[in-house]
């Protein structure tokens, strides 16, 4: 199959490393120059641990990389979704396409399909790649499974196919919004838990962040018009577990430094690379007023993201809640 990936950071070069050794990929970058370093260095910037196998090929023309191809990815972080797409639409409206991205619109609080309908509406066969991941892993070919997920299942059963690899599993689902939110809200709560490591509340405490934070997942996520059984999978209780106890977890890394007396900002600043889950809090805290929907964990994390509030007292808060039945 010849696909293009769109989007040069660790997870697209991930994803492109990994399918390269059954597929003709072309791996695209925004930038030229950014282009030119990889073919150069044959390694991601993001990723020099793993370098390009020969059969990469890194391509700074957006119309070359698509011209042909059976399939687009789109793997840059969901900021640049909407860009990607509507440059995507001036070349070839109509292509078969998967997202690798994961979290809300910033501006809009829309999830990567309802992006995608706005942007890129004549797309043909459209679909979510999701999972458990860490790129660094996957770039070196260590084993993962990941899910595409399509409202068009024979799009999803094939795609998935095709994609199947010995290292890179795939399965295929028809819950486009339950994947995407699994994806999106596990963030939140990662957050919360690099928080309760940070500051030293031990594995019961995470564990049972954990637990409760899937809980508020599958509350949002149904009100939301997610199946529940898709939250007991790879896209939800799978991807929550990897990144709420994961070292390579950006977001519990922030949620670690903010444990230490860390800046919002100067996390950011400092990470290099995009944090998702601090905008989905927001949105998640938005979204979940409007379905009345309770996720106490989020609130917490959005008091500390965006109100001040000192990590300690968000968990006091937490734990002084009224028992009630699980």
């Amino acid at each position: 199959m010849r696909i293009a990936v769109l989007g040069a950071g660790a997870w697209g070069s991930a994803l492109a490393q990994s399918f390269s050794a059954a597929h003709d990929v072309r791996l695209w970058a925004r930038r030229p120059d950014a282009c030119a370093d990889m073919q150069r260095r044959r390694a991601s910037p993001y990723l020099p641990e793993a370098p390009f196998p020969e059969s990469l090929r890194v391509e700074p023309s957006l119309r070359a990389a698509i011209g042909d191809c059976e399939l687009a990815i789109v793997a840059t972080a969901t900021a640049g979704l909407r860009d990607a797409a509507t440059a995507i639409a001036a070349i070839r409206p109509a292509v078969d396409l998967l997202w690798a991205c994961k979290g809300f619109e910033t501006a809009t609080r829309l999830l990567p399909h309802q992006v995608l309908a706005q942007a890129l509406p004549s797309a043909n066969r459209i679909g979510a790649l999701s999972g458990p991941s860490f790129a660094l892993e996957v770039a070196r070919g260590q084993p993962a499974a990941l899910t595409v997920a399509s409202r068009e299942a024979a799009f999803a059963a094939a795609t998935a196919a095709a994609l199947n690899g010995p290292r890179l599993r795939i399965y295929s689902s028809a819950d486009v919004v339950g994947v995407e939110l699994g994806g999106a809200l596990k963030n939140v709560v990662a957050i919360a838990a690099g928080i309760s490591d940070g500051l030293g509340l031990g594995r019961n405490a995470r564990a049972a962040l954990v637990t409760r934070g899937l809980a508020e997942i599958v509350r949002l996520g149904v009100a939301m018009g997610g199946q529940p059984e898709t939250f007991m999978g790879l896209t939800g209780l799978g991807d929550l577990v990897l990144t709420c106890t994961g070292e390579l977890s950006r977001n519990r890394d922030v949620g670690l430094r903010l444990a230490q007396g860390q800046k919002l900002g100067a996390i950011l600043a400092d990470l290099g690379h995009v944090a998702e889950g601090v905008h989905s809090a927001r949105a998640a805290s938005s979204l979940a007023g409007e379905h009345g929907v309770d996720m106490p964990i989020t609130e917490a994390v959005c008091g500390v993201l965006f109100d001040g509030q000192p990590p300690t007292r968000a968990v006091e808060r937490l734990l002084a809640r009224d028992p009630k039945a699980e």
